[in-house]
């Protein structure tokens, strides 16, 4: 897909059953500089980093997608409005993991929607909390005709998250649909996971569908020892005497100093 432009939906779409596109979730301005910089092609952010006036500068190429849990968007019409301010502020797409209805009526007035399938988090306790989703042939069944009923509905792309790999592929090849797999499997049309996991930032529990790059969690405790370290050393030093030194000070001309103290009446 080339960087020249940024791409669309349209574009996404032409490359289904091409490619694997490569999508993060990111949380800052300095990871979505490097997104841009390592090629990744799609992203997941908040309204708030999408929002600030940096970031199109820092991923000019980078298709982005932001919204909010049906929870907390209130009414569809609240929905369409929070949809028309993102894209006017420069996301690509909208996602959206209310009713079908809520995406029929947004998709409707031409907003890019993104839905999401399989292990939901706003919705986990309809499918029995935070495990994988479509382990029986009931629940795939189910699973395909949720995805056939986005399409129909008009979004263009689904997040499906933690289903087994058969079945995300074989609803894949079925459907127009996009589907962006968080731990469902290479079958789908773009792999997607958390930058904090990538960069080994997450504490908590890691997804078994994660994998770590880098160690940024160890390097922030290594960065906090020197911290505390070199905050030490500037109190002990304070306490001693040795700061500051008279290289760290400004001195008056010896005759300007007498002059001084001759004024003072010292």
């Amino acid at each position: 897909m080339s960087r020249i432009t940024r791409p669309t939906v349209a574009d996404l779409r032409s490359l289904k059953g091409k490619t694997q596109l490569t999508m993060l979730r990111l949380a800052s301005l300095d990871e979505a500089r490097a997104a841009e910089a390592a090629g990744i092609q799609i992203a997941s952010v908040t309204p708030d980093l999408v929002s600030n006036p940096e970031y199109r500068t820092a991923a000019p190429h980078v298709f982005t997608m932001t919204g909010k849990a049906h929870p907390e968007a209130g009414t569809p019409d609240d929905y369409l409005r929070f949809c028309g301010e993102m894209l006017g502020i420069g996301a690509d797409a909208l996602y959206c993991s209310g009713s079908l209805k809520t995406v029929e009526y947004l998709a409707r007035e031409h907003i890019p929607i993104v839905g999401h399938v399989g292990l939901v988090p706003s919705r986990a306790t309809w499918t029995g909390g935070f495990k994988a989703v479509g382990k029986t042939a009931e629940a795939a069944i189910a699973l395909y005709h949720e995805c056939r009923a986005y399409q129909e509905a008009g979004a263009f792309a689904v997040e499906i998250e933690v289903v087994p790999v058969e079945v995300a592929t074989e609803i894949c090849k079925r459907l127009d649909l996009l589907l962006w797999s968080m731990g469902s499997g290479a079958g789908c049309d773009a792999q997607y996971l958390f930058s904090e996991d990538i960069l080994g930032e997450n504490r908590g529990h890691m997804p078994r569908h994660a994998k770590v790059y880098r160690q940024f969690a160890a390097e922030y405790d290594r960065l906090q020892q020197e911290r505390i370290d070199a905050f030490t050393e500037y109190r002990d030093d304070v306490a001693s005497g040795a700061f500051p030194e008279s290289k760290q000070l400004v001195h008056m001309a010896p005759a300007e100093h007498e002059a001084f103290l001759e004024g003072i009446g010292a």
